[in-house]
């Protein structure tokens, strides 16, 4: 069969993604998996379209992609990063869309995960962009993220509670998150451990198709 006659699935292409990057990190496939459900429920809560939710589940399973080229002594350190190692992990949001931008059907997805770490503030990154002048799919993504971040155990701290979540979330709003998200987002507070239930199930029976041990990137040279 000529490769012309191939016919490639959007699917198959983010499964081979999000294979390369449980690969590559195996917390940050857990992660966007949260992050894509948390995302899709405060979508659906705000009235948007299938189309339009289609979109920001894409974006959200994918919105970390970039941390592929962020080094392992910067992922996978335990104590406080240094001013240059957080330099290296916030070039994941740009790294992320320009894998992305390679890929003509991701030209709408690369541009909400360059902008999942703006603040509503504009003093995010990469381009301090504020408010409105966000895509909103960015701004939900911005809220689900980091809830499931301050909620998921981490190398460098254990997990806090959902309650201390919800705390910090909203003690945030207008400075880091927009305050129509949050709005949405405490609507469905109540669906919202359930829903990380059923998710934590599912991951639990995932297996990585390649362990982060086994990639060279990860072994002491001897």
């Amino acid at each position: 069969m000529s490769y012309k006659d191939l016919s490639v699935k959007l699917d198959d292409i983010i499964n081979t993604i999000i294979i390369t990057l449980d690969a590559r990190d195996p917390y940050t496939y857990s992660h966007s998996e949260r992050v894509a459900a948390l995302s899709v429920l405060i979508a659906t809560s705000m009235d948007f379209s299938e189309e339009e939710i289609e979109k920001i589940h894409i974006a959200a399973h994918l919105h970390d992609i970039g941390k592929i080229g962020v080094p392992d002594s910067v992922l996978n350190k335990e104590g406080k990063l240094t001013k240059e190692e957080i330099i290296h992990l916030q070039s994941h949001s740009l790294i992320g869309y320009n894998i992305l931008h390679k890929i003509e059907i991701f030209k709408e997805i690369e541009i909400i995960v360059l902008h999942h770490h703006e603040r509503y503030d504009g003093q995010g990154y990469p381009n301090n962009i504020k408010g409105e002048d966000i895509p909103i799919e960015s701004r939900i993504i911005a809220v689900a993220d980091s809830f499931d971040a301050i909620t998921s155990d981490r190398t460098y701290r254990p997990a806090s509670s959902y309650e201390y979540g919800f705390y910090e979330i909203n003690k945030h709003a207008n400075d880091q998150f927009c305050p129509n998200v949050i709005k949405y987002f405490n609507q469905v507070q109540g669906k919202i451990e359930a829903l990380l239930e059923t998710i934590e199930k599912v991951i639990i029976r995932h297996t990585a198709f390649v362990g982060h041990e086994d990639l060279i990137h990860s072994r002491r040279v001897l």
